[in-house]
């Protein structure tokens, strides 16, 4: 989480998730087409480990309606209702609601009732 979106942001990112969930070659990384995911940094990690990028079509807002669903929720059951004296305030509450509520209690009527862990657990 960061105040800009420049494509360092997006990279830490991705390695920050590639060292979490270690993904087997053939992963598809879906994406918007904001110029922080063509870049070639970006795209130079995902085919290291054998990825590859996928991108909304042009003007076909749908393909990232999970991710707009996300942000939907983050703003209505926390953003909307809180006020940060300090980046690293907001930062820490926004980690704690993903990875202690959204991800691991809340239970999401898209995966039948439960969380997303327990359907990744699943799928596994």
């Amino acid at each position: 989480m960061a105040n800009h979106m420049r494509g360092e942001l997006t990279l830490a990112a991705l390695h920050m998730a590639i060292a979490r969930q270690r993904p087997a070659p053939g992963l598809i990384a879906h994406s918007d087409r904001g110029s922080q995911y063509a870049a070639s940094d970006y795209r130079a990690a995902l085919a290291g480990i054998g990825a590859r990028a996928s991108m909304s079509r042009k003007g076909d807002p749908l393909d990232n309606a999970p991710m707009e669903s996300f942000f939907k929720t983050l703003k209505a059951e926390l953003v909307d209702n809180a006020e940060y004296a300090t980046h690293s305030e907001a930062r820490r509450d926004v980690f704690a609601f993903m990875e202690v509520w959204y991800n691991r209690q809340r239970l999401h009527s898209a995966l039948g009732y439960i969380t997303p862990e327990q359907m990744e657990l699943t799928a596994a």
